[in-house]
């Protein structure tokens, strides 16, 4: 690398790094601002006024929202987990044409949109009975997630050597211990990608939520937000509050999965 290219690699990774945080700086900002002030929103508040997270947990029902969330994002990403190794697992051993054509399928159903089945999907889930229940959206994200699950579960499956298993075979294991104690512990790195992958696609889900969870007591974050922004759209820091509320649990549990996430995508890369 040059010297000149060197300035100008930093100057581009300043700017990114300025277009980024710039929305989080003005949504702190205008948070922390009464109605009243006029400012820019880009100048730092005069004074601190907590009403605003006052008001989004109160007359927004925000925290009736991350408790849904939190209960929906955990349960689908735990699923999404298990299911998603157990079914790779042969996937990934068993190398017949069956299992291929299979894998193929799979992979079609990541290109398929959700939008796109919209229709006949609220159409049975209405027949079922699933509308406004938790067990119906977490049915509708385990089948919207999964797919993406066993694909890469079953690509990080491949690069575990056959001879780990073969020699817990030798000692006596059955299936299930190899299973358990052998494979299942190597899988952390994946795992730590699949659960922020689908966590935070769980959580952030909009489209699907707002016609499945329509009471306000059932509403997870995202449509619990845009109903609230709907209701206050004279007033940008109850707004702007909300939506930090919402960031908040997804941003901790980005902290403390970094590290596992980083290892997963190194695995897949090296894939």
């Amino acid at each position: 690398m040059t010297r000149i290219s060197k300035p100008l690699v930093a100057v581009g990774l300043i700017v990114v790094c300025f277009v980024q945080l710039l929305p989080f700086y003005v949504a702190f900002t205008t948070s922390l601002k009464p109605k009243t002030d006029l400012s820019s929103q880009l100048l730092p508040p005069t004074e601190f006024y907590f009403g605003n997270f006052a008001s989004a947990l109160g007359d927004g029902n925000i925290l009736r929202a991350i408790f849904n969330s939190i209960v929906v994002t955990g349960v689908s990403t735990l699923l999404v987990c298990v299911l998603g190794a157990l079914a790779a697992y042969p996937l990934a051993r068993r190398k017949t044409w069956v299992n291929k054509v299979v894998m193929v399928l799979i992979l079609s159903m990541i290109m398929v949109p959700p939008l796109s089945i919209l229709v006949p999907l609220y159409s049975m889930m209405s027949d079922f009975g699933a509308i406004n229940t938790y067990w119906g959206i977490i049915l509708v994200m385990v089948t919207t997630h999964l797919s993406l699950s066993v694909f890469l579960y079953a690509a990080f499956l491949r690069t575990i050597p056959t001879s780990l298993e073969e020699a817990a075979r030798l000692d006596g294991a059955n299936l299930f211990q190899v299973l358990f104690h052998v494979v299942f512990p190597l899988l952390k790195p994946v795992t730590a990608t699949v659960i922020i992958l689908t966590g935070i696609a769980t959580w952030n889900e909009y489209a699907l939520s707002s016609y499945i969870l329509t009471k306000p007591d059932v509403q997870t974050i995202a449509p619990a937000i845009a109903s609230f922004f709907s209701t206050q759209s004279s007033n940008l820091g109850a707004a702007a509050a909300a939506a930090l509320l919402a960031l908040a649990p997804v941003l901790i549990a980005y902290l403390f999965l970094q590290k596992w996430f980083m290892k997963g995508m190194v695995a897949g890369a090296e894939k």
